[in-house]
């Protein structure tokens, strides 16, 4: 954590402390996957837009969303709009996406009355604390990823996409590599896309349990959600489910191992109004607490890359089906 000496807590400027010391700052998100500073000047939502505009940042678009959130101005996004009662998994932000920022940032403006942290895990942690079978056969065969639309649960095609024009949401995947089915006259899609499950940082090296396997495998569902879900679907017609790259599926057994992995590497800390995380999105994992009382945090995205070793996991981002 970064703060300012007590003479200065409250009033000294963020984006221009920020701007003579970006050498540091990089140094030790590289080095901790993140920086939470506090105590500076910032107070609102302007002050976080002075900070990401004084530090040049290249935001990015939330596409592919899975949950509801809000745009607002400057590339900021609400967080997840999720029910305040459940509690969000550990992930690495469009870790399923052909192209993902390398940089996030969370800002506080309305800490909870009680709860709603935002647990982070450090992914080098997570890779090291699989066992060397479980990372093999993933680093073997990548994961796969299938989506459906538009079968009453989860959002729209036209609210993850962001559009109302299936043209556009066939040219996004083929440029995201993802493979697509119109399952009817287009209220109804299934996609599908095969990725790394490992990703070795660009600047470090370090290799990084970098994927969205644990967290939408049915096995992470509440037991009753997913007795529901599994008598009215099949395991490819689910809203969302994960397998191996090559279709089969994971073992309930494998996927725990994962999600103990991510929770014994969780960090949890309290937000205090003004807080401002910045992480290495590739480094760092991030989750949500349940809460109760108002809670509002801003979130940025930046500095996109295009994910190397597709070519070796992912189908042909053509149709899945004749006439798509």
């Amino acid at each position: 954590m970064v703060e300012p000496e007590a003479e200065y807590a409250g009033t000294l400027k963020l984006h221009e402390w920020a701007r003579d010391n970006v050498e540091m700052i990089e140094k030790n998100v590289l080095k901790y996957g993140g920086v939470l500073f506090r105590n500076f000047d910032t107070k609102t939502h302007d002050d976080f837009n002075r900070f990401l505009e004084t530090l040049g940042v290249n935001l990015v678009t939330y596409n592919e969303s899975s949950t509801p959130r809000t745009k607002l101005k400057g590339g900021v996004y609400t967080s997840t709009e999720f029910p305040n009662d459940e509690t969000i998994a550990l992930h690495n932000e469009l870790s399923t996406s052909a192209t993902f920022p390398v940089k996030i940032w969370f800002f506080c403006d309305i800490p909870a009355a009680e709860g709603g942290q935002t647990p982070i895990a450090d992914v080098r942690r997570v890779y090291a604390r699989l066992k060397p079978e479980t990372r093999a056969k993933f680093e073997e065969k990548g994961w796969r990823l299938i989506r459906n639309y538009g079968d009453g649960f989860g959002l729209t095609w036209q609210d993850s996409f962001h559009t109302e024009d299936r043209a556009e949401v066939e040219r996004y995947c083929r440029e995201q590599a993802i493979q697509w089915e119109w399952k009817d006259d287009g209220g109804r899609l299934r996609t599908t896309q095969v990725r790394p499950a490992v990703l070795d940082h660009p600047v470090s090296g370090d290799r990084t349990w970098f994927n969205h396997i644990a967290f939408w495998h049915d096995s992470s569902l509440a037991p009753e959600v997913r007795a529901l879900l599994r008598a009215e679907f099949a395991p490819e017609d689910m809203p969302y489910q994960t397998f191996y790259g090559d279709g089969t599926p994971i073992e309930d057994e494998v996927a725990a191992e994962l999600r103990d992995a991510y929770l014994a590497e969780k960090v949890i800390f309290d937000w205090y109004k003004g807080d401002l995380l910045m992480m290495d999105n590739i480094l760092a994992a991030h989750a949500r607490e349940p809460y109760k009382g108002d809670r509002r945090t801003l979130v940025a995205m930046a500095d996109p890359i295009r994910r190397p070793g597709l070519e070796e996991f992912h189908p042909e981002a053509e149709p899945a089906a004749a006439g798509a």
